[in-house]
């Protein structure tokens, strides 16, 4: 199997693993937020000494492209261009939400026939990311920005299934959808170990993206926010 170093910083947390053959090589995390750009190429350093010392050829480079913070998917994308050009090797991209959904299978077995995971990722106010994924990962629902509200999957509970909510938007699902058949699971965040089995999967499948066109999986155009107290021009 592959070689492959692994790049998420969609929301808050900063993390980096190696991994290969199955396995978690070395990984590291920070979950205090806003450390993107001070923290991450220390990470990346750290990896590829790794690599070097034990004589690995780095094969892929994968990324979690969004959706997520703009500022935060910049960052990475950034350095995994980067590190895909340097290195010469092919860069992987994996969408978040499927990356929040695979953490969630692989931590919490839920056994029920009619299961959907409907992954969320904060935007503000009542607004999240999010889709609907089966067990096998097909898109129910497909990745969009969502103003939450009593109707927002009243579709899919009609139609008799259970829905697994999480990350980091989910609570403010949590009021909204109590007393139906939702069942929430805190603590799960999108992190770089977790990144393993749909980067392997990517690179057996060669499903690449291009290391110099690439963008980030925004789903929204990105809106500055003016300060509270301007500075007057006098």
């Amino acid at each position: 199997m592959a070689t492959i170093l692994n790049i998420e910083t969609s929301t808050d947390v900063c993390s980096v693993a190696l991994t290969s053959e199955g396995q978690v090589l070395d990984h590291r995390e920070n979950y205090e937020g806003q450390t993107h750009a001070t923290l991450l190429s220390q990470y990346v350093k750290d990896m590829l000494d790794y690599a070097h010392s034990r004589e690995m050829k780095l094969d892929a480079v994968a990324v979690s492209i969004g959706p997520g913070s703009y500022t935060g998917l910049r960052i990475g994308l950034s350095e995994a261009k980067g590190l895909a050009f340097g290195l010469d090797v092919p860069l992987i991209g994996v969408n978040t939400l499927q990356l929040l959904t695979v953490s969630a299978m692989f931590n919490h077995f839920i056994d029920e026939e009619r299961l959907l995971y409907v992954p969320m990722i904060d935007a503000r106010r009542m607004e999240v990311y999010t889709a609907a994924y089966s067990p096998a990962l097909e898109a129910v629902l497909e990745p969009q920005a969502m103003i939450l509200d009593e109707q927002s999957f009243k579709t899919l509970l009609d139609d008799g299934y259970t829905l697994v909510m999480m990350g980091n938007g989910s609570d403010k699902a949590q009021e909204l959808f109590a007393q139906q058949r939702v069942r929430f699971i805190g603590g799960i965040k999108p992190v770089a170990v977790d990144m393993l089995a749909l980067a392997e999967k990517a690179f057996r499948e060669q499903q690449f993206i291009d290391v110099a066109y690439s963008t980030p999986l925004y789903l929204k155009e990105f809106q500055a926010t003016k300060p509270k107290n301007p500075v007057l021009n006098l």
